[in-house]
């Protein structure tokens, strides 16, 4: 099945499903009529698709018939109509770069807060990580303590993830990538060659991969950084630790879809070491592509392994160590002997559509909203 995108005048992003007859022609899939249920408006607290692969893409293709998604605007959010608002990253609607732009986005945070108090509309929030990972000042702290008692359910990633006592829940597991990249034959794992990709930032542990993989003194090893820089001085340390050893290459740049999947396809193995990891798109965009994946010790990772089988999610405990990249790179390579690829059943993005239109008609009902 294929889902398409479209967009609607007022800014709904809609989801047409295809599927394909014996003939080969592309017949329109039969679906209920949306309106004998009542469709449910959500606003994503997300920016709308831009052509590279984000979460947003997966709410606007996984969402049912009678779910309709609206992307985020500030106009949008306080003067448009909509159902439920689903938050999910909230400190970014207070972040940014100057002190005046914090302050603008404050008073339209408070607005926003003030339209669904007075609106009496539910806040649906989906808990990516157990806290930001850059911590914020008083005001921001403020503000999202206000929106957290404005949230009417929490959704959570995977069943470890600790929520506030007595608040309504589901669990929702992050879908995987196996839609968003056929397969590609012609790319195959080179031996020795190990990635890390994604926004490069301090807690990935970065600068720790690249002391600890300088330490090896194997000229069959490379390692290839890409993603772009979270600062100046973090771009130039990796740029340094490239210059400074052959076997390291640095794309310092946001990646395009294509380029990121061969890159993580040539690798053995894809490298996450984390100072701290609960829910990780990038350890599932590396097991959607059959990729071992080494992350650190955790309950999340811990139920991730259990999850997709023996041997694709490799662990290590405490800091990174010379003996576990060597281990986990063994470890990568029986797996692939094997064969047998990741179970990502549950993690089909049908399901995950499914599961969020409950919680939406849930909320919806709550309020008076649905019948």
């Amino acid at each position: 099945m294929v889902r398409m995108r479209s967009t609607s005048p007022d800014g709904t992003m809609r989801s047409v499903e295809r599927g394909t007859g014996a003939g080969g022609d592309a017949r329109r899939r039969v679906a209920p009529d949306p309106l004998a249920r009542g469709v449910v408006r959500v606003l994503h607290v997300l920016p709308a698709p831009d052509g590279t692969t984000q979460y947003v893409d997966h709410m606007v293709g996984s969402a049912t018939p009678d779910v309709r998604i609206l992307t985020f605007t500030w106009w949008r959010a306080i003067f448009g109509s909509y159902d439920v608002l689903h938050v999910h990253w909230p400190e970014f609607l207070v972040r940014q770069r100057t002190a005046l732009g914090r302050a603008v986005k404050l008073v339209l945070a408070w607005t926003l807060l003030l339209r669904i108090e007075l609106t009496d509309t539910p806040v649906v929030r989906t808990a990516h990580n157990l806290a930001p990972h850059e911590s914020g000042d008083r005001a921001e702290h403020a503000f999202l303590a206000a929106l957290e008692r404005r949230t009417e359910l929490w959704v959570r990633l995977n069943p470890t993830t600790p929520l506030p006592l007595g608040v309504r829940t589901a669990t929702i597991p992050h879908g995987h990538y196996r839609s968003v990249f056929p397969p590609d034959p012609g790319t195959v794992p080179e031996p020795g060659r190990l990635v890390q990709f994604g926004l490069v930032r301090r807690y990935k542990g970065i600068e720790r991969l690249l002391e600890v993989f300088a330490s090896i003194q194997d000229p069959g090893l490379r390692l290839t950084i890409a993603g772009k820089p979270q600062d100046d001085a973090l771009a130039v340390h990796v740029a340094e630790a490239a210059a400074a050893d052959p076997r390291v290459e640095a794309r310092l740049e946001s990646v395009p879809d294509a380029d990121l999947a061969r890159e993580v396809r040539r690798a053995e193995l894809v490298v996450l070491p984390y100072t701290q990891m609960h829910n990780s798109g990038a350890a599932l965009l590396a097991l959607s592509l059959d990729r071992p994946v080494l992350v650190p010790r955790s309950e999340a990772t811990d139920a991730l392994a259990r999850e997709v089988g023996e041997g694709w999610v490799i662990m290590f405990d405490g800091t990174l160590q010379r003996g576990d990249l060597l281990r986990a790179l063994a470890a990568a390579r029986l797996v692939r002997e094997r064969g047998i690829p990741p179970h990502l059943d549950d993690r089909d993005w049908d399901l995950v559509g499914i599961r969020h239109a409950e919680a939406y008609r849930r909320v919806a009902r709550t309020v008076g909203r649905l019948p």
